[in-house]
């Protein structure tokens, strides 16, 4: 029997609180890792599957500590030796992917010299063979121009190239095992395929052991070779990819499945009111874009004459690629970028361009929630105090008439009264996300643009935070506009979708008819591109090449 690559007993990991309260997060964690083989670790945020990554680094974050049981890996014992030694370790039997490549590079230094530091680091080989290797790796990984690539700064590639270089950069030194820590969350469905077929080709290739990090489990499905589901930071179920998504026996493994596919949409049932014969929101001739104006145009057009409306109560949904046009589209409909041209209607009613010159009324009737939550709140006040002011703004709340609206607010998003003495840095992504959604909905409005707001939420999250919005939605008679790369999430909420490809509509559907019935190039790939629960998805998968090649974007 081979002997495991990585061996980890008993694994107890604490962390100090703020309050200086000792609590533990990972609670007792057995397993091992076979040389060559890939491991998934997955489980909703808080579970414990980056902190268990770094351990096997011999690394925790601040205020984390290994309180107790081993981690053996290859002839090393981690957790006994000194920091001098591990230092050693890492980047020659251990090297690390992280979820962000961007922040993984250093901008001011050329590609080239970062890649191949970790050999000059620990005298691995000199300076020539490590940059002849560096370009191997690079056409191992499906990089283009590889023989040049290493003389360009990280600004001047793709997202999805930068994600594969960091793969490089962790590769050069010939490590026995790579941690992959959600190296593809961040990435366009279609630049995800092409990524994560890289890292697969390259670690079979290679022989070389993987623990990967993910929420995701149509993604694992393509990579891992076992999955370790954790929750609480203790392991909930172990086994084959094919075992634990065909055959699940722990409850949580099945409710994490059931979260990937969520409840399709049903439309909402018209309301007893009389029918008002103007859409919520009408969209004409739309252009907007970025830098200096000349001649009334702006120097970036990427608005490029879009037209749509959203019926009362119904939700519209936009998918498209970064740099698609979504985001602008949202931003252009609220007035946070004035359109250059075209017109805005709510209710029949033309707003202004601009979000400043829009009365309070227009103002409070469409709000907009944003992707991410962290910037969206501002980390020095208490959440009583983020909802409380739009209270005053639109409808003139003060004293406990304002408070008990901000308790009733945290009750419409399913969150307790005392969590307004809180700041949004002690909450978790998804209740700052639903302090998000409640500050919108403070201003009482009929629409709500939503901008990828469950794209940085791990599945189980996302999908409570789809079914709060249609629960709010029934009560509430709101309409939404729905921005997302993710198909299966506007499915899930939306009853009409848009595809956008460089700021245009190229593709108008209902959401029920899209997967089967899209006729554009560029709709078809991106619903190709949406990973299955299948572990032989990733392998079968053919895309037209010329099609790839026509709509690059990574």
């Amino acid at each position: 029997m081979t002997e495991p690559l990585v061996s980890v007993r008993d694994l107890r990991i604490g962390a100090t609180t703020d309050a200086g309260r000792k609590v533990e997060i990972i609670k007792g964690v057995n397993f091992d890792i076979a040389p060559g083989e890939i491991v998934a670790l997955i489980g909703e945020s808080g579970s414990g599957k980056t902190t268990i990554a770094l351990s096997l680094m011999g690394h925790t974050r601040t205020g984390c500590r290994i309180d107790d049981g081993s981690i053996r890996l290859d002839q090393s014992d981690i957790t006994t030796m000194s920091e001098r030694d591990r230092m050693q370790v890492r980047g020659t039997e251990v090297s690390y992917v992280p979820q962000s490549a961007a922040a993984a590079f250093n901008p001011s230094k050329r590609i080239m010299d970062q890649v191949i530091e970790i050999a000059a680091i620990h005298d691995l080989m000199p300076r020539a063979e490590a940059e002849k290797k560096a370009v191997e790796l690079f056409r191992a990984l499906a990089l283009p121009d590889a023989d040049t690539l290493g003389q360009r700064y990280p600004h001047q590639v793709s997202g999805g190239q930068l994600q594969r270089l960091s793969a490089a950069m962790a590769l050069i030194g010939d490590p026995k095992l790579v941690i992959f820590d959600e190296p593809t969350t961040a990435l366009d469905v279609t630049t995800q395929i092409e990524v994560l077929r890289a890292f697969k080709s390259v670690m079979k290739k290679g022989g070389i052991a993987g623990v990967y990090v993910s929420h995701d489990l149509a993604v694992v499905a393509q990579i891992a070779d076992r999955i370790i589901v954790l929750k609480g930071g203790e392991i909930q179920e172990v086994g084959t990819a094919e075992q634990i998504l065909n055959a699940p026996q722990h409850a949580y493994t099945k409710q994490l499945l059931a979260a990937f596919e969520p409840v399709p949409h049903q439309p909402v049932a018209p309301t007893a009111q009389p029918a008002r014969p103007k859409p919520i929101l009408e969209v004409y001739d739309l252009s907007a874009g970025y830098g200096h104006m000349r001649n009334g145009v702006p120097a970036a057009k990427i608005l490029k004459s879009v037209n749509f409306k959203i019926e009362r109560g119904r939700n519209l949904g936009v998918i498209g690629e970064s740099g698609s046009g979504k985001s602008t589209l949202a931003r252009a409909v609220a007035g946070i970028l004035p359109a250059y041209q075209g017109a805005v209607m709510v209710d029949g009613m033309e707003q202004k361009r601009d979000l400043k010159s829009r009365s309070k009324e227009e103002l409070r009737r469409m709000q907009i929630v944003f992707q991410l939550a962290d910037t969206a709140l501002n980390p020095t006040h208490s959440i009583g105090t983020l909802l409380a002011r739009p209270l005053t703004f639109y409808e003139g709340l003060r004293g406990k008439a304002r408070d008990a609206r901000v308790a009733e607010l945290l009750d419409m998003v399913h969150l307790p009264a005392a969590l307004r003495h809180r700041l949004p840095g002690e909450l978790s992504g998804g209740q700052k996300q639903r302090v998000n959604l409640a500050r919108a909905l403070a201003a009482n409005p009929e629409l709500i643009l939503c901008d990828e707001i469950t794209s940085a939420l791990d599945t189980v999250v996302a999908a409570a935070i789809l079914e709060l919005l249609k629960e709010l939605q029934r009560e509430l008679g709101l309409s939404y506009m729905f921005i997302s790369h993710d198909l299966s999430t506007v499915e899930a909420i939306c009853d009409d979708v848009l595809v956008m490809y460089k700021g245009e509509v190229v593709e108008a559907l209902p959401a029920a008819r899209m997967s089967t019935e899209a006729t554009h190039p560029y709709s078809r790939l991106l619903i190709s591109s949406v990973p299955r629960l299948d572990t032989g998805w990733l392998s079968g998968l053919e895309q037209d090449p010329e099609l790839l090649a026509q709509f690059a974007n990574r």
